[in-house]
């Protein structure tokens, strides 16, 4: 498998005249491909493709961070490349951690593999801290996965991913983009410890826009969490993970299909039980946007989740919870008839008790849910005609 992999450091370049011959000689000790993208930078010397020794491609004007890393991908592609390692031009980070990156590869060449920046034993600026906090926040909203640096720039990139997501942005939040897409399309997310440098105040060089930068991750997040929020698959391009439904009227041959999708007893179980429980609750109006949400943060299966819920649909669960709500609330006595007019005109006055009744059982139903469905599962995945 190693003599397969072909690998190139490109090293994405905006104005860092003070730094960047450091960088690149500290990678060609540990690598001899390198590509410089010069992002239209306006303080290099003429000379400075000879003094540096390395390929650069260049931008006629700033175009951004991202733009750079799919110029740097394209010529990859073009010249046999089948992963590139980027790092930054600012020496935040050490060209003696790319032998890592070079491991996670080989261990698993499909990986989009992110270098967790040790802030512990660094001078991070609190900016750094937050932001980083803040985006790993949303990848886990976005993805249920940890992204451990969702906002390091030394990363290491399967070339597939570029031919096979579609990406539109260009500047910092196309290494945000580009994370939580891959994570969608099923590729393995590695994380690896790196330490990190940053030099003194007035030293370092950083071209983060604070508002517009700040304002183009805050409109891409916005768009990637409502996205997470649709229980549509994604498209999977790192594997033949087959996209396919719940139906309550084939509940066993849907659990097929999922356990044939990679899914666990435990995951279809757990997915199953989160929409029972939450499908209980007197969410009116907001039971699927709640459930979308739980199943994304604890990453199970929304289309499980949703499907599930659905189970606890008018009249019968609705029915049963005001049933309780109602005993405890009436010194232990029944009510006598549930009919539509208790669902429908007496709404109101029965919502208390749909509320305390949907409290009680919301966790028995769930535990009943995640019982039945991880029975049944597991008895298709033991059965010896299982696939």
């Amino acid at each position: 498998m190693e003599s397969m992999l072909h690998i190139l450091v490109v090293i994405p370049l905006f104005n860092h005249s003070r730094t960047i011959e450091e960088v690149v000689q500290g990678c060609r000790a540990c690598h001899g491909d390198i590509l410089v993208v010069d992002d239209g930078s306006t303080d290099l010397a003429e000379n400075f493709k000879q003094v540096i020794g390395v390929h650069v491609l260049r931008h006629s004007a700033n175009h951004g961070k991202g733009a750079a890393l799919m110029s740097a991908a394209q010529y990859a592609r073009s010249n046999g490349f089948t992963h590139i390692i980027t790092i930054d031009a600012d020496m935040q980070h050490r060209p003696e951690d790319i032998p890592k990156f070079k491991a996670a590869i080989q261990d698993d060449p499909k990986a989009l593999v992110i270098g967790k920046r040790d802030f512990e034993n660094s001078s991070a600026p609190k900016a750094s801290r937050f932001g980083r906090e803040f985006s790993n926040f949303w990848f886990r909203v976005q993805t249920g996965m940890q992204a451990g640096d969702a906002q390091s720039g030394f990363r290491a990139y399967p070339l597939f991913i570029f031919e096979r997501l579609s990406l539109k942005q260009t500047r910092y939040d196309f290494e945000i983009e580009v994370l939580v897409k891959a994570a969608w399309a099923g590729v393995p997310i590695k994380i690896i410890d790196i330490p990190v440098y940053y030099q003194t105040q007035g030293k370092r060089i950083s071209h983060f826009k604070l508002f517009m930068d700040n304002l183009r991750l805050t409109h891409l997040n916005t768009k990637l969490t409502f996205r997470s929020f649709l229980p549509w698959p994604h498209k999977q391009i790192a594997g033949n993970v087959k996209p396919v439904i719940f139906s309550i009227l084939k509940p066993v041959a849907s659990i097929r299909h999922f356990l044939s999708n990679r899914l666990t007893p435990y995951e279809i179980a757990m997915s199953a039980a989160v929409g029972v429980f939450l499908g209980t609750l007197p969410l009116v109006a907001v039971h699927s946007l709640a459930i979308l949400m739980a199943a994304g943060f604890f990453r199970l299966n929304k289309i499980i989740a949703l499907g599930a819920s659905q189970f606890c649909m008018p009249p019968v669960v609705p029915a049963l919870c005001i049933e309780v709500g109602y005993f405890f609330t009436h010194q232990g006595h029944f009510l006598t008839e549930i009919s539509f007019e208790t669902l429908g005109h007496q709404f109101l006055d029965r919502f208390v008790e749909w509320c305390l009744g949907g409290i009680i059982l919301a966790p028995v139903l769930g535990a009943l849910a995640f019982a039945a469905f991880y029975m049944v599962s597991w008895a298709i995945a033991a059965a010896p005609d299982h696939k």
